[in-house]
């Protein structure tokens, strides 16, 4: 038996970029709603090629297997679409972060996607997997951002938790009171700490090896001592940010 997945739903907005020159290939984005949300597509040549010669546009839906080939014979069937309820979209949602839409997510609209997944969740339609929340320099942080942090690791699709700092016994922000890497200590009962060595000769001379050939800087054995005394001496990140700059001075007495 042969399974086909279909994108099928009304169609709202066809977005074509055609280069400047005029000669290139084409790119475009297609945003299909259904009765259950908004989703938006990556558009190929060939698939813009298909929608122009069927002359789709808003207001028309549209049914197409998602990963059909010029030579699968299966048409684009373009017909009036029946007016959809609204539904929670997307594009109000994270994606607004790539669109260019920035700033919090509406309360109501978070609560009609989570709504949705989990009904989604409970019809085996769906899967939540928790991601990873990488935090630097944790101990910036101030006593709400870590009362926020606090109940997001009580959720249920709480992501992987993992916090990096260089500090020891200092001030929580935002409060007078000081404590272990700058955490409160309900929260800092939750983790497990692993503690870290600071990079030795060798180490710090490699990182700094694979530094130079990112940037493209060719360095001497004696340049790359120097540079390995310094980090060791200061930072590791200090010492980085100076090839850069010894590179440009080279340059520049040469």
């Amino acid at each position: 038996r042969e399974e086909t997945e279909i994108i099928e739903g009304e169609v709202v907005e066809i977005q074509i970029d055609r280069p400047a020159t005029g000669t290139g290939t084409k790119v475009g984005k297609l945003t299909l709603k259904t009765t259950e949300m908004e989703t938006i597509y990556d558009l190929g040549a060939k698939m813009i090629e298909a929608l122009s010669k069927e002359k789709v546009q808003a207001g028309l839906s549209l049914t197409q297997p998602r990963a059909s080939s010029p030579c699968s014979q299966v048409p684009l069937t373009p017909k009036l679409a029946p007016k959809t309820p609204d539904c929670p979209s997307l594009t109000q949602g994270f994606l607004a972060l790539f669109s260019g839409d920035t700033g919090e997510i509406k309360p109501e609209v978070r609560e009609q996607i989570n709504a949705k997944v989990a009904e989604w969740r409970e019809e085996g339609k769906a899967e939540v997997i928790p991601g990873v929340l990488f935090i630097d320099e944790v101990h910036m942080l101030d006593i709400e951002s870590f009362s926020f942090l606090n109940r997001a690791l009580e959720s249920d699709m709480a992501p992987v938790l993992i916090m990096a700092t260089n500090r020891g016994i200092t001030r929580i922000r935002g409060t007078a009171h000081r404590s272990p890497h700058g955490l409160p200590l309900d929260l800092l009962d939750r983790l497990l700490i692993i503690a870290t060595a600071p990079y030795g000769d060798k180490e710090t001379r490699q990182i700094l090896k694979i530094r130079c050939e990112e940037e493209d800087v060719e360095m001497t054995e004696d340049a790359y001592a120097v540079l390995t005394r310094i980090g060791l001496e200061t930072s590791l990140r200090y010492a980085m940010q100076l090839i850069t700059a010894a590179s440009l001075v080279a340059r520049k007495r040469k």
